[in-house]
């Protein structure tokens, strides 16, 4: 048998409490605080936990919340915020929509702390999954609005896919801001959301459309809570797939995405998501590779060579190109190394290069040349190449 607390359903409560570094933490329970005792995770309260970190969002917030009250899902839904120290007056928005929300069944819970300083993403999504109550997990930007048929179809595709991340397509606004990416986010296949996985898009499934089971958000962890500069999305992504995790994406575009100066990806240091992907890349695809070719001679190839760990440095070939000043020049000198004489590296032409390949060539970016050149190769993605860029 189940056994819960539930409030009083027509007492809101607000209460503070410190938290160990004595930060003011609050905790505003209305008509839908209900809380489950630690006695089984088959306990669930709620159908869905909508997911919704908040920092000085008071631009967004009204849309986002509209949005959230727009769906047309028919199980529960709870909403859970928490809101990281906020200066904005995003805590007014949200106590506004509070009343709007519950009154059409959506359930609302908010925490928050108050400091000078937020404690960042990661730190605000995992407080706003540890006090919600759904069996699954429903994830939002608060600069986003969600279609409103977002969170039933996305549901629905969970059920049949319980050990995956659920992503959608979406509309990115401003109109044309970010195309490469959005082309990207959008037109993956099935089969390109699991081969894909080491380009700097990053998650092929994109945070802001995430929807899982809560089981498998418990399996895999929580978001890392360093701070600002961390790709705390990206982590968590890694180790759901070395967990045996799948991406699903629901081919309905579901979520407006928003690109603007103050989004948090901006503060992510771009040093450390190459040293994710590089890290991931040896120990999922080069650490079982006998030897492999870098495609790109240029730049992004040899950063790549230079960063790979020395075993699987001796295990290049060579590395690929189409500059003939480059293929010319016949070999790319590892003048860093402690080894003498210094590691040379031969460069060909595409053609001439024997797979497999890590493809440092960005997609999308020369008019479709570089997309012929690969496809007259007619090779395998995820067995004969892997896109690294």
């Amino acid at each position: 048998m189940s056994v819960v607390c539930v409030s009083n359903p027509n007492k809101s409560t607000k209460g503070e409490v410190e938290d160990a570094a004595g930060f003011k933490t609050t905790k505003h329970r209305g008509n839908g605080d209900q809380r489950r005792l630690d006695c089984g995770r088959e306990d669930y309260l709620s159908d869905v936990s909508i997911i919704l970190p908040v920092h000085n969002a008071v631009r967004w917030l009204d849309e986002c919340l509209q949005s959230v009250l727009d769906q047309d899902f028919q199980g529960s839904i709870q909403l859970s915020v928490f809101n990281d120290a906020s200066k904005d007056g995003s805590m007014n928005i949200i106590e506004k929509w509070q009343t709007k929300l519950e009154e059409k069944g959506i359930h609302v819970l908010i925490g928050g702390r108050e400091s000078p300083h937020p404690k960042g993403v990661g730190f605000a999504k995992n407080r706003a999954i540890e006090q919600s109550v759904g069996r699954f997990l429903c994830f939002l930007d608060a600069d986003d609005v969600m279609m409103p048929q977002r969170v039933r179809l996305q549901y629905d595709a969970a059920l049949g896919h319980p050990h995956c991340i659920i992503g959608c397509q979406v509309k990115r606004e401003p109109e044309g801001s970010t195309e490469r990416y959005t082309r990207w986010i959008n037109s993956l296949t099935q089969e390109q959301l699991v081969t894909q996985v080491f380009t700097s898009h990053g998650p092929t499934v994109i945070m802001p459309t995430w929807f899982c089971s809560r089981e498998w958000f418990d399996s895999i962890g929580k978001f890392d809570e360093s701070g600002k500069g961390v790709p705390e999305d990206l982590m968590f992504f890694y180790e759901s797939l070395r967990k045996g995790g799948g991406m699903f994406r629901v081919d309905h575009c579901l979520l407006v995405y928003r690109y603007h100066s103050e989004a948090a990806t901006h503060a992510v240091l771009e040093e450390t998501i190459w040293k994710e992907r590089v890290r991931f890349l040896e120990e999922r695809v080069l650490n079982g590779w006998p030897s492999f070719t870098i495609w790109n001679a240029g730049k992004q190839g040899r950063k790549l060579y230079r960063c790979l760990s020395a075993a699987n440095q001796k295990k290049v070939a060579s590395f690929c190109d189409v500059d003939q000043s480059k293929i010319t020049k016949g070999f790319y000198t590892y003048e860093e190394s402690k080894i003498n004489p210094k590691p040379k590296i031969p460069i060909c032409h595409f053609m001439e290069a024997k797979p497999p390949f890590i493809i440092c060539v960005k997609l999308d970016l020369t008019g479709g040349r570089f997309e012929e050149n690969l496809n007259s190769l007619k090779l395998k993605e995820g067995v004969d190449y892997y896109h690294f860029s």
